[in-house]
């Protein structure tokens, strides 16, 4: 964001320039506090202090803000410049917006006697200022009747308003929006003027802008009362250009794509345990196979070893007549976890299957490239330590990856013995991130909901939801092992009922979410954008996504919605759907606070005693199926062969979908598919 402080404005985001205007009060001046909001929110902020505005200026920046330029007669100003936009500085902002930019004007009443031309600039978009000050003896804040509360104005599909229904205009004049311009907040009935706009937001071209009557409201001395700095972010935040995606590193070269044409070639050949029958045909692939990756290893010379030991692998399996394939030497010299540096590349070639891709052990070959910013490394190491994390991005795949595969893990790869314990695990943080944005935008389109303008920012951005997703994932992964665990984390390796793994999967998805509640107090960025991302996937994907049998993580996503609707925090009336933004960080923590107290309780209980306990907290959401034996309580299961016996009578879709769901799902099935080995 770039703040103009080059026109006699009232208001600087530099503190120590405050001071100097007005040493007895500048928070009176200073914007410093509305900039400290945004950079936690992961803005940039700078002052425009010198220069004419230009187009070239102005392109530097997504969103270009202008606060009360005035004379000094009227107002302690910053001294630089004249409080008049010429036309060509007019121009030059006229075609920013229309370009893609975005535009925040802060006027004022009594705007004419400023001597500044707000109002020329602002005709430019079809908005008009009043020349008067609003006065409402009855919506007022603390009891001053020039200190107007606006009126909040519903039905926009950008939610400019969400979780901040309330502001304060102190001494405002009002503004005549163009057609088309949505309204934010008005004069009450009991006001003078009455029913008129306070604030108001509007496309132009490819840009956007937003304008408010009154400049006080996030200054220093006024961006915490009410819910102004929430306001604040909003409009910021929406009116912001979302940047073009940035290509990064390296693209395969023909040795690659050699490489892929043989393991493509491979594939038909092979066995689901990875054996190959034909060894006649399978050598001379192979042979193509291994020249390839020496080929290509001189790409990757922190990856000599690792990539060697492939090669010998590969002439051991040859050599044995390529029976079940062995790469327990490959796969031991292989260690990303010790090598997180942002953008470093892998060359990664097993016999393995991809976790929901292709369940044959496949010669797979894929090209990744590490993600590791300063910020998520200094988190993982001070707060969140997981030295097993390693968030990945394809650069290219095989055919095993053309799937929804999103993880690749060391315990998937063909091996002769499984190691005493594995030391990483990657996520693909671009197609967890792709198929959300595609999942979770349609879903928003067919259920009507209005969206805050960060989770539409969010939804919008590729780089941002791989930055979100990262942070996710690194909060969900360690917390498999941390708390109050009545059972092995590792459930996967255990046989229970199916809503074990759903409770487990949501309450670190729970836990992640509480985590950015917390770290977007302390200022973390992505926080926010972590608890939009847990909400709208949970809700939207997980429950109608993959077959309805066992589906632990779609029943997590169930239960979730059951709660938050019983709790009113979720609305689904009208065919529209609409969410308390006030009250989800309070209601996830309810849920979260439920599931953790299961966990504690089950420390003293034994085994089948949880197992029904689980099954009562996830029944009083969400409706079991009317011939669940389990809904029965354990006098209706079977007394012997525990634990087979007991797990053999749950059903394959215990608890099936709600008519929402199903609803839902026919609409979404079709988007969801199409995430099939997306890209970003």
């Amino acid at each position: 964001m770039l703040f103009d402080e080059a026109h006699s404005e009232s208001w600087t985001i530099r503190r120590e320039v405050a001071e100097a205007i007005n040493p007895a009060h500048p928070d009176d001046n200073s914007y410093a506090r509305a900039a400290q909001v945004l950079c936690g929110l992961g803005h940039t902020v700078t002052a425009h202090t010198e220069g004419p505005i230009t187009s070239a200026v102005l392109n530097a920046y997504d969103v270009f803000v202008i606060a009360h330029p005035s004379a000094d007669r009227w107002e302690r100003t910053t001294g630089l410049g004249s409080p008049v936009l010429p036309t060509e500085e007019i121009d030059a902002i006229e075609r920013y917006v229309a370009e893609g930019g975005g535009l925040i004007v802060l006027a004022e009443c009594e705007q004419e006697k400023y001597g500044n031309n707000l109002a020329e600039l602002l005709a430019r978009f079809g908005v008009g200022i009043e020349h008067t000050t609003v006065q409402d003896p009855g919506a007022r804040f603390n009891g001053v009747a020039t200190w107007v509360l606006g009126r909040p104005v519903p039905g926009s599909a950008d939610d400019l308003t969400a979780g901040a229904r309330e502001a304060c205009f102190y001494r405002a004049g009002v503004l005549t929006p163009p057609p088309g311009a949505t309204v934010l907040f008005e004069t009450s009935a009991t006001a003078d003027p009455a029913g008129r706009a306070l604030a108001l937001a509007l496309r132009h071209g490819e840009g956007r802008v937003v304008v408010f009557a009154d400049s006080d409201l996030f200054g220093d001395d006024s961006i915490d009362d009410l819910r102004h700095a929430r306001l604040w972010g909003n409009v910021v935040t929406w009116a912001a250009r979302v940047p073009a995606a940035v290509a990064g590193g390296r693209t395969p070269d023909a040795a690659f794509a050699t490489l892929k044409a043989a393991v493509e070639q491979l594939r038909p050949l092979t066995a689901k345990d990875g054996s190959v029958a034909d060894a006649a045909a399978a050598s001379p692939i192979v042979d193509r196979v291994a020249a390839a990756v020496e080929a290509l290893a001189h790409r990757f010379p922190h990856d000599r070893d690792y990539l060697a030991a492939v090669v010998t692998d590969l002439r051991k399996w040859q050599a044995t007549g390529f029976g079940v394939p062995d790469f327990l030497d490959s796969l031991n010299a292989f260690h990303p976890d010790t090598q997180r540096i942002d953008g470093l590349e892998h060359l990664v070639v097993f016999p393995m299957y991809t976790q929901n891709g292709n369940p044959a052990r496949n010669l797979e070959a894929v090209w990744i490239r590490t993600v590791w910013p300063g910020w998520l490394a200094e988190l993982e190491r001070d707060r969140y330590d997981n030295p097993m994390f390693v968030p990945i991005t394809f650069v290219d795949f095989t055919a095993g990856y053309d799937t929804n595969s999103a993880v690749l893990f060391p315990e998937t790869v063909a091996v002769r013995e499984t190691p005493p314990r594995f030391t990483w695990g990657a996520i693909f943080c671009d197609r967890e991130a792709a198929r959300f944005r595609s999942v979770s935008r349609a879903a928003a389109d067919i259920l009507k909901l209005a969206l805050p303008p960060d989770a539409a920012r969010l939804l919008s951005s590729q780089e941002l939801a791989q930055d979100t997703f990262v942070l996710w994932d690194l909060v969900h992964d360690r917390t498999h092992s941390h708390g109050d665990l009545p059972f092995d984390p590792f459930m996967i390796k255990q046989r229970m009922p199916y809503w074990l793994y759903s409770l487990e999967e949501l309450r670190c998805d729970l836990t992640a979410f509480g985590e950015a509640v917390a770290l977007e107090e302390q200022g973390v960025p992505h926080a926010r954008y972590v608890q939009y991302a847990v909400l709208f996937d949970r809700l939207f994907r997980f429950p109608i996504t993959g077959e309805r049998v066992r589906n632990y993580d779609g029943l997590g996503g169930q239960l979730l919605f059951a709660y938050l609707h019983r709790n009113d925090v979720i609305r689904w009336t009208d065919n529209r759907l609409s969410i308390d933004w006030d009250r989800v960080a309070g209601c996830v923590a309810d849920l979260r606070g439920e599931v953790e107290k299961l966990y504690r309780d089950g420390i003293d209980r034994a085994k089948l005693a949880h197992w029904l306990a689980a099954h009562r907290l996830v029944a009083s959401y969400v409706a079991p199926h009317p011939a669940s034996v389990w809904n029965r309580g354990a006098d209706a299961l079977p007394v012997e062969g525990f634990p087979k016996a007991v797990v053999d009578a749950v059903l394959p879709d215990e608890f099936p979908l709600s008519m929402f769901y199903e609803a839902l799902r026919r609409k979404l099935s079709g988007v969801i598919e199409a995430t099939k080995g997306i890209r970003a």
